[in-house]
């Protein structure tokens, strides 16, 4: 039977959506997990994945058009399969069930949320609004608190930046979506807590709300109380002097998205004097790109952070004293790798392989190929291309195990592991085998940039097949990595070394480079490995090849 798919609501303050893309047209064959559209919501661009399989029968909003949410985005069937009656009258009914039974969902899911509040009070009252620890990713269990912007006592207005919370992917700014007094906070800053938890409550100023936090909430701070006018001044012009650093840039009333607003401290730009692009002025991340300091700026001694894509800014640390031990609380990325590199670890049974390549056939075909007209491309990108191409003749490589199947990747999309603060994330390049060595470089330099600005999107992020991670340019000769899962493989790459090298009989310089392939045995067996070396060994050693 035809399912009938509604436009989806990407995030809490969505009433529209606007397909930016579609990736299947009508009669194509769609598979669960295929990429359906690409859809713009308010926020961002995200992938629409299908939940079913079948052929794409009727597209309901075109690409470039957008509709609201719940209504009918596209419908997937069997071929040939009658659908006249779903694009009218029953579509409609259909979707009203779905909107029905989504609100019965929500309401049970508000009922889960609020039950360690309502444990401790029988009623919440209509003016106070609980704020949940938000889902800000598919992947997300719990959140941490990297910054609140306010403290209890302040005043709250709608669209203020609460805090700054920190998922397993990045640090995303969470927007108070109501007015009022911060009454109460139930996780400080640098803490964690799980998703749906209660994060703070927000009210009319002076509303008692300990029978809210009574429960299994954290202990709340207590708003300053003044026994007298005197003293009330007192302590208001204390919280102006304390919060003063905080608002001199007045970024808060300005309107910028939350991403631009990060990346401009990241690169030191003072936003204020920028124009933005935006819908009604609003500042966005293309402005931030395409600034250009102004020649008084340019006169004035150099205070920003270096944006080279070779630094990598140091994790802020506690000022070590000689003798004496301290304490860096775990970030939630450090913690989430700590995680899932365990578990690849110890699931997974490793097993390593390394070649050398003599790279001097390489070395001239990139003096070559930068010679053209508005091109530059380095070793790794080089490396990218050959490996997408090598996986194409080797598809067990490019394949992940799942419980009691092995799957069998299609396409070849190449985790690129890229150093932050933090420690570090795998965007992924989609399609890399039919992306020509300018399409890779452009995209590594993109995603590696956006990566130390926590710039990068969750979508891309994800569906990598394998991974490649280089430690070349630090002068590493020969490492292994731990598998990136679900990959079943990852390419470590170490640095070119000039050494003596024996060609033809004959003592000669040459160029070296050694490649580790870390392999899941599960997968990959030993002689799957191997082959899959020699191939890529055949396209460093031989470019030309690549053609073939």
């Amino acid at each position: 039977m035809a399912e009938v798919i509604t436009m989806p609501r990407l995030s809490d303050t969505m009433t529209d959506g606007k397909v930016a893309k579609w990736h299947k047209k009508v009669g194509d064959e769609v598979k669960e997990g295929d990429i359906l559209a690409e859809i713009e919501t308010d926020k961002a661009v995200q992938d629409f994945e299908s939940e079913v399989n079948g052929i794409l029968l009727y597209i309901g909003t075109e690409e470039g058009e957008a509709s609201p949410v719940d209504s009918v985005l596209a419908i997937i069937g069997e071929q040939g399969e009658d659908i006249s009656a779903l694009k009218g009258g029953e579509a409609k009914e259909e979707v009203a069930e779905k909107k029905e039974e989504k609100k019965t969902d929500e309401g049970n899911t508000k009922e889960e949320k609020s039950t360690a509040v309502e444990e401790s009070s029988a009623e919440i009252p209509a003016d106070v609004e609980v704020i949940n620890m938000p889902r800000l990713s598919d992947t997300m269990t719990e959140g941490k608190v990297a910054k609140w912007h306010f403290k209890v006592g302040d005043t709250i207005k709608e669209g203020d930046i609460l805090a700054e919370i920190e998922t397993d992917k990045a640090v995303q700014d969470f927007e108070s979506e109501v007015n009022g007094t911060l009454l109460h906070t139930s996780v400080d800053e640098g803490e964690a807590s799980p998703v749906d938890t209660v994060l703070a409550i927000i009210g009319p100023a002076g509303t008692d709300v300990s029978g809210l936090t009574s429960g299994g909430s954290k202990k709340a701070e207590s708003k300053p109380t003044a026994e007298n006018p005197e003293e009330k001044v007192a302590a208001s012009e204390s919280t102006e002097k304390e919060t003063a650093p905080v608002q001199t840039a007045s970024t808060e009333r300005l309107g910028i998205s939350p991403l631009a607003r990060k990346m401009a401290e990241d690169k030191g730009i003072d936003v204020n004097s920028l124009t933005g692009t935006g819908e009604n002025g609003r500042i966005v991340k293309k402005d931030i790109e395409n600034y250009q300091p102004s020649f008084a700026a340019a006169s004035q001694p150099k205070q920003e952070v270096s944006t080279s894509a070779a630094v990598v800014a140091p994790t802020p640390v506690a000022n070590f004293v000689q003798g004496e031990d301290s304490e860096t609380p775990n970030s939630q990325v450090r913690n989430i790798i700590a995680k899932r590199l365990s578990e690849s670890k110890f699931t997974a049974p490793h097993y390593y392989l390394i070649v050398e390549i003599n790279m001097d056939k390489a070395m001239m075909a990139r003096k070559e190929i930068n010679s053209l007209p508005d091109t530059k491309i380095s070793f790794n990108d080089m490396i990218i291309k050959a490996t997408a191409m090598a996986l194409r003749k080797h598809p067990q490589v490019n394949s992940s195990w799942k419980a009691d199947k092995i799957i069998h990747h299609g396409n070849i999309n190449i985790g690129v592991a890229v150093a932050i603060p933090d420690g570090l994330v795998v965007p992924v390049l989609k399609n890399a085998d039919q992306m020509n060595y300018n399409q890779i470089s452009a995209g590594v330099k993109d995603m590696a940039g956006r990566a130390k600005s926590k710039g990068l999107k969750a979508n891309e992020m994800e569906g990598s097949t394998f991974s490649v991670s280089n430690l070349g340019m630090f002068g590493i000769e020969t490492f292994t990595s731990i598998i990136n899962q679900p990959n079943s493989a990852i390419l470590s790459v170490g640095a070119i070394v000039e050494k003596p090298i024996v060609k033809d009989g004959q003592i000669v310089v040459g160029n070296t480079m050694k490649l580790s392939l870390a392999c899941d045995h599960r997968v990959v067996d030993g002689a799957s490995g191997a082959q899959f070396l020699q191939t890529l060994r055949t396209y460093l050693e031989q470019p030309l090849t690549l053609l073939l």
